[in-house]
């Protein structure tokens, strides 16, 4: 049986309050029942805009099956993203850093030492510009190991907001004014006022956070699983991804990087599901001695 057709573990509803009236929506999925205590942690750290909706259902099939396989999962709505306080256009970076904080900082309260006084690892799972949030998290007083797993990751945010961006441009260009439209929006947000981009309204905190964020290696993540997808099966990683990866084992990382087949859910027309992207991440949280083999395998299966 797939990894995403497994019974489902029973998952909660829950918000978290921010400490200024706002609340936070979160869905906890707890580890199955079958293992003695959690094999770790995991944080979904979400897209951008419109690409978390597109994302829901492989995150919500991935979450499943990390559960079912002893992981505890947390996934967050950030403020003025689906269902948490406020709305888009009130956004800012930083307050979106200030959540996956206030997300780490719950599950470290549920986690329980081991034998050797240790927690287990937390996890922080960056799916697409989602990863340019784990730095809020490296600084951050908990004493545990602290691993990535990472879902096509952006390592600079203004790739993400540059993207984004074109989404106006493409409106403009069916109505004939396209001409200028990115410089624009850049002079509108230097003014301080927001812009409205396919129906998102982008507010100047949240563009100059996300086009100055970067992901770089840091000495305390421990392990990385660099994970992509390709509609090719004999695809590999780009050569800004294999760089990337370079980085990380320099600097004393445990790396483990594939190119799964499946469609880029995020981005689709309709909702598409990557059920080999599910079980590579599988494969690498439980450290698999032969994850290279299997994840190569997944990808010319």
């Amino acid at each position: 049986m797939a990894a995403a057709d497994k019974p489902a573990p029973t998952s909660t509803l829950f918000f978290l309050e921010d400490g200024a009236g706002g609340q936070r929506l979160c869905v906890h999925y707890p580890a199955s029942s079958a293992a003695a205590a959690p094999r770790g942690q995991i944080l979904l750290l979400p897209p951008f805009a419109e690409e978390m909706n597109k994302s829901r259902r492989m995150t919500a099939l991935a979450a499943r099956a990390f559960a079912a396989a002893g992981f505890e999962v947390l996934t967050i709505d950030l403020l003025g993203c689906g269902d948490s306080s406020g709305d888009f256009g009130d956004a800012a970076w930083a307050r979106w850093s200030d959540d996956v904080r206030l997300a780490v900082g719950w599950l470290d309260a549920r986690a329980v030492p081991g034998p050797d006084g240790v927690k287990a690892p937390l996890w922080l799972w960056g799916l697409r510009a989602g990863a340019l949030l784990a730095p809020a998290a490296f600084d951050l007083a908990i004493d545990r190991p602290l691993h990535l797993l990472l879902w096509q990751p952006l390592t600079a945010g203004k790739l993400q907001l540059q993207q984004f961006m074109r989404l106006r441009v493409a409106a403009d260009l069916i109505g004939g004014q396209a001409k200028g439209a990115v410089q624009a929006m850049r002079d509108q947000l230097a003014r301080g006022e927001s812009v409205e981009i396919a129906g998102y309204l982008l507010a100047p905190a949240l563009a100059e956070g996300l086009e100055s964020a970067q992901l770089k290696p840091s000495a305390r993540v421990r392990r990385v699983a660099w994970l992509e997808l390709s509609p090719r099966e004999d695809a590999t990683l780009t050569p800004a991804a294999t760089m990337a990866v370079e980085a990380w084992t320099a600097q004393g990382a445990e790396v483990r990087a594939a190119v799964c087949q499946g469609p880029s859910f995020w981005a689709a027309t309709e909702i598409e599901e990557a059920p080999r992207l599910i079980e590579a991440s599988l494969a690498a949280l439980t450290a698999d001695a032969d994850f290279a083999t299997r994840a190569v395998e997944a990808v010319s299966a």
